[in-house]
């Protein structure tokens, strides 16, 4: 498995707080270290400037075991987030971003294609994204996912930003996006509507977080929604990120599967879905119930999933 995209240091800055605290992160490198702990074997394909957040970003991801391709950067600069928590906990963000891969690639023996967040919008490197993923999706080759994760703080043009997503999805199998996603792209639609209009552009999923009211999935066929887990939160970074990971965990397992016409083929039934979300929503849980962006182990995921069962 593959993921394309940002790592960056996240400046999280709590409501009435007088420091600010450094941490590795940016939403591709959490999906890539959470899928390692989950025990999938990964790549992360991304890139990063030899400055000081830099050093901090080698550092993390030479600890983090997963397996990391630098591509050659134009600027030689690395992505720094400001992350606004309020009292909720709740993260909102400003950027100096840097997306400037010269060309990526990826391994012939890819099953699955994830990108997303500032990685699809944020020019140069958005261009080679697109790319990357009409390349691997016109030629039958890996599954291709994609995480919108909007951030209109690098790209306010509402309109140039929905044509970057459909775009996207049109070159992808599963899309992931959550319901403050979809409201921003598409004001006035509700998340299944907004869902729907994704998903005629041509994934055959289109899954939507709901923060704490869980998650939804629509198919040509099938609606599914499933509640989250009720938790003491102590913050939701990086909680979308645990549930992208959880999400691609199991389409890895999907991939298996014989493709209908080159495209990858998910399950029908709303049950089987249903069993996915559950999961994915107990990983985000599990991870809100952290700092930072920290996404469950197997065996966590295991075990949370376990006590709701007997619950």
């Amino acid at each position: 498995m593959t993921v394309v995209g940002e790592v960056l240091v996240d400046l999280l800055w709590p409501a009435g707080a007088a420091q600010l605290t450094a941490v590795p992160g940016g939403s591709p490198a959490n999906v890539a270290v959470g899928l390692d702990r989950l025990g999938r074997t990964v790549t992360l394909v991304t890139t990063w400037g030899d400055d000081h957040p830099g050093e901090q970003i080698s550092g993390h991801l030479a600890a983090s075991g997963v397996e990391v391709v630098r591509a050659a950067s134009l600027s030689g600069r690395s992505t720094v987030a400001l992350a606004y928590l309020d009292s909720n906990n709740s993260a909102t963000y400003n950027f100096l971003a840097f997306w400037d891969p010269r060309r990526l690639e990826i391994a012939p023996d890819t099953s699955v294609l994830h990108t997303g967040s500032l990685a699809i919008v944020l020019e140069p490197g958005a261009s080679e994204v697109l790319r990357l993923c009409k390349e691997v999706h016109a030629g039958g080759g890996p599954a291709v996912v994609v995480d919108l994760n909007v951030r209109p703080a690098v790209q306010p043009d509402r309109d140039a930003y929905r044509a970057v997503c459909m775009r996207l999805a049109e070159a992808a199998d599963v899309v992931k996006a959550s319901e403050e996603d979809l409201a921003w792209l598409f004001p006035g639609l509700d998340p299944v509507a907004s869902a729907r209009v994704v998903a005629a552009a041509g994934p055959r999923l289109v899954v939507v977080t709901l923060g704490s009211e869980g998650a939804l999935a629509v198919t040509a066929d099938v609606e599914v929604r499933v509640p989250a887990p009720r938790i003491a939160v102590a913050d939701t970074v990086g909680a979308g990120d645990s549930f992208q990971a959880a999400l691609l965990d199991a389409i890895a397992s999907w991939v298996k599967q014989p493709r209908a016409g080159g495209r990858l083929s998910p399950p029908a039934t709303a049950e089987e879905i249903g069993a996915v979300l559950t999961r994915c929503v107990a990983a985000a849980a599990i991870n809100c119930t952290r700092t930072g962006a920290n996404p469950p182990t197997a065996a966590e995921l295991a075990t949370e999933l376990a006590t709701e069962t007997e619950s």
